[in-house]
């Protein structure tokens, strides 16, 4: 065994070495593009990718996403309650496998975070057996429209809108606009005189730099969720689903 362990690090640590290298020129990458507006306009590009609706919807679809609490579930609703308001005659259908016997559950707190917000819970209805997009796609044409007439909003984070919306079409449905759930940050005043903070003389002072301290982390994080994103759109493009 000590024998064969020296000859199976000499195989394998060039791969290592390229593994490695390709982690860094990636992540050297991101940093670099993170002091850019490119993410952004990914990110924008994705999140507008459904179509004009020349007639008001008839179904309005949530998305799942993280479920309830979590911040895009949250996010999502508000966006899902505003349309709700807009289009009073549309149907609201939330889209997330849970157990809708169970008030408690996911869905069910997605729902009542809608109700909340004055939608009518008569409007709302469940799909709660797809685990992925196409799977949900598929359930709420079978089940609810299986002539797939209905014209679709579909609520969805950014990244996630341009997936869906196609998922949507190839099983069907011609008209599904998206509206991505694009959140913004609170304004915050530079008026505090951050030397008040103390600490090292020796150390520069960065509580001012915004671009620093915020734009370069949620641009790194826009581009984790664009790698991801993109992945799952070349698997669905692949298994013919978008």
């Amino acid at each position: 065994m000590n024998i064969l362990l020296p000859s199976i690090w000499k195989a394998i640590r060039p791969l290592i070495k390229v593994i490695l290298l390709g982690l860094g020129l990636l992540f050297s990458l991101m940093l670099l593009l993170s002091f850019t507006s490119l993410p952004f306009w990914a990110d924008y590009y994705l999140g507008s990718a459904g179509d004009k609706l020349q007639n008001p919807p008839e179904v309005i679809v949530v998305m799942g996403g993280s479920g309830m609490p979590s911040p895009n579930g949250l996010i999502r609703c508000w966006y899902a309650a505003k349309l709700a308001h807009e289009f009073p005659e549309a149907r609201i259908i939330v889209a997330l496998p849970g157990d809708t016997l169970e008030p408690n559950s996911s869905i069910m707190q997605m729902g009542k975070e809608l109700v909340l917000r004055g939608v009518d819970s008569t409007r709302i209805v469940y799909e709660n057996e797809g685990t992925n997009t196409r799977w949900e796609a598929l359930n709420i044409k079978n089940r609810f429209y299986p002539n797939a007439s209905a014209s679709l909003m579909i609520v969805s984070s950014p990244t996630h809108i341009y997936r869906a919306v196609r998922s949507f079409k190839k099983v069907g449905f011609e008209q599904v606009g998206g509206m991505a759930s694009f959140s913004r940050a609170n304004e915050e005043s530079l008026d505090f005189d951050t030397k008040k903070l103390g600490g090292s003389s020796k150390m520069p002072e960065i509580g001012d730099q915004l671009s620093l301290r915020y734009k370069i982390w949620t641009r790194l994080h826009i581009q984790i969720s664009l790698l991801r994103e993109y992945t799952a759109i070349a698997y669905y493009w692949l298994m013919g689903w978008i």
